[in-house]
């Protein structure tokens, strides 16, 4: 199938009626694909051929029985390891769920499988959600597509090599601080961040819960806009899940952008920031102010404090959420272990990397007696403050459009020594996860070294149409290669 790294959603669709190919046969084609190239890329750490089988067979079986396809009909997809798949391995790329088993399925698993998707494995990531390279997996590191000597970003780093690499045309990811938009823009693809409410968290294993979220990756904006159809609205399984009404996304991408007002914040191209990075974010406003787009500066003024608040807070949510962990219920359990007080202590400390260890020290201490006005009901008030900087731009601005990290992908084992830089990787993206808003990072060209670079569109609460519209209509106009 010498096309199949290249076909969108609708030419998979498409390519079925007019039996150009199977479902059957697009679902071996992706787990081939995917074998082939793990061992070097690390994109995944399992496959499930025989669910994919069985998916494939039942599209193919309603194409032959002249029944209507789902939206999502043959379309072979990856999915994160942190969201629960009901009979496959679950490890949030940990130790100590190495050998766990999701007994359900997230709704948004349910949701894509009931539209005709095809999961043919579980991608690798940094453990428990928590890092910026992919390095922090238990396992394996992840390799970018695009260049196999840098990072693919993270934490969904497995998600975005799984697209990037034309392995799948769409994955699943989440989002706690930049975990989809950051390895979209380091592997040069699209990644979605929806409002924080807008797609159930429910069978997602909890990082930080006022701050995660589940999105997709994909080729093309369109396909995106696809799967937010599919696993956008209110669930009565997630208390966090909002009530508000879902626009059809994919109505919305119509490429009327003209007369839209883009805020450019000069807080976001300050400082650190790498000149060819910037470069290619200017030549993406360029391309929309072709597009008939006007852009003003806008000031978020607390922007300089996100970094500070965000570590306290996502820290503080991670110690209590990663307590359940103890070796006794469904985590790994020490067999070096005499009494109960070892047990826990000693299956804590072999199931638990550095990384997560860290966030979980540093989340306890800010929580504890004595510091918890002084550091988390802090951060918490900087968090309100971060959320009205957006509230009042968007009164101004239809949109803001930001770099989506200071430099492109770096280097394997560049960072892991220094926590401290790894974490400001973060800088232009824990923003929009403080404030609960609408992100999209799209391609917006390469470096003078080949390297992807993402441009970060965002908008308010619940206008992931508008987003997704002024994105599309970017693309369109050759943004992509801006």
């Amino acid at each position: 199938m010498e096309d199949y790294r290249s076909l969108t959603v609708d030419q998979i669709r498409s390519g079925l009626e007019q039996k150009k190919f199977s479902a059957a046969e697009l679902a071996q084609e992706a787990l081939r694909l995917g074998r082939e190239a793990n061992e070097a890329c690390g994109a995944f750490l399992h496959f499930s051929p025989e669910r994919a089988a069985a998916a494939a067979k039942r599209v193919d079986a309603s194409l032959a029985a002249g029944e209507p396809l789902g939206p999502l009909a043959g379309v072979p997809i990856a999915v994160k390891d942190v969201i629960m798949t009901e009979g496959l391995r679950n490890t949030c790329g940990s130790k100590i769920l190495e050998e766990f088993t999701a007994p359900y399925s997230a709704t948004a698993i349910k949701q894509i499988e009931e539209a005709g998707a095809v999961i043919i494995g579980k991608t690798n990531c940094d453990e428990f959600a928590m890092g910026s390279s992919n390095e922090n997996s238990a396992f394996y590191p992840v390799r970018n597509p695009a260049a196999p000597d840098r990072v693919p970003g993270g934490s969904s780093g497995g998600s975005a090599a799984a697209v990037a690499g034309g392995f799948t045309p769409i994955s699943l990811g989440s989002d706690t601080g930049g975990s989809i938009r950051q390895p979209a823009s380091f592997c040069g693809v699209v990644g979605v961040l929806p409002t924080y409410g807008r797609v159930s968290r429910y069978g997602l294993v909890a990082f930080a819960s006022s701050l995660d979220h589940i999105g997709p990756f994909s080729r093309t904006v369109k396909d995106s806009a696809q799967v937010m159809n599919v696993i956008a609205g209110r669930d009565p399984m997630d208390s966090t899940s909002a009530e508000a009404a879902v626009d059809d996304y994919v109505g919305a991408l119509d490429g009327n952008v003209k007369g839209m007002k883009i805020g450019v914040p000069k807080e976001y191209f300050e400082g650190g920031l790498n000149d060819q990075v910037a470069a290619r974010v200017e030549a993406g406003l360029e391309t929309l102010r072709k597009l008939g787009c006007e852009t003003v500066e806008v000031s978020m003024p607390h922007t300089e404090y996100a970094v500070a608040a965000y570590y306290l807070i996502c820290t503080a949510e991670a110690s209590a959420n990663l307590a359940r962990y103890d070796g006794v219920r469904y985590s790994r359990r020490s067999e070096e272990s005499e009494t109960l007080g070892d047990m826990y202590r000693n299956s804590r400390h072999e199931g638990f990397g550095k990384e997560v260890t860290r966030r979980i020290i540093l989340g306890t201490y800010v929580l504890s007696s004595g510091y918890y006005d002084a550091y988390y009901r802090k951060a918490q008030k900087t968090r309100t403050l971060i959320t009205k900087d957006f509230r009042d731009a968007f009164e101004k601005v239809d949109a803001l459009v930001t770099p989506v990290c200071p430099t492109p992908a770096f280097k394997l084992g560049e960072k892991t020594a220094d926590p401290l830089e790894m974490y400001l990787s973060d800088i232009y993206t824990i923003t929009a996860s403080l404030a609960g808003v609408a992100g999209i990072s799209v391609p917006c060209g390469k470096t003078s070294e080949g390297l992807p670079v993402g441009m970060q569109i965002l908008t308010g609460h619940f206008e992931e149409a508008k987003m997704l519209k002024l994105a599309d209509a970017f693309e369109k106009a050759g943004g992509f290669s801006a």
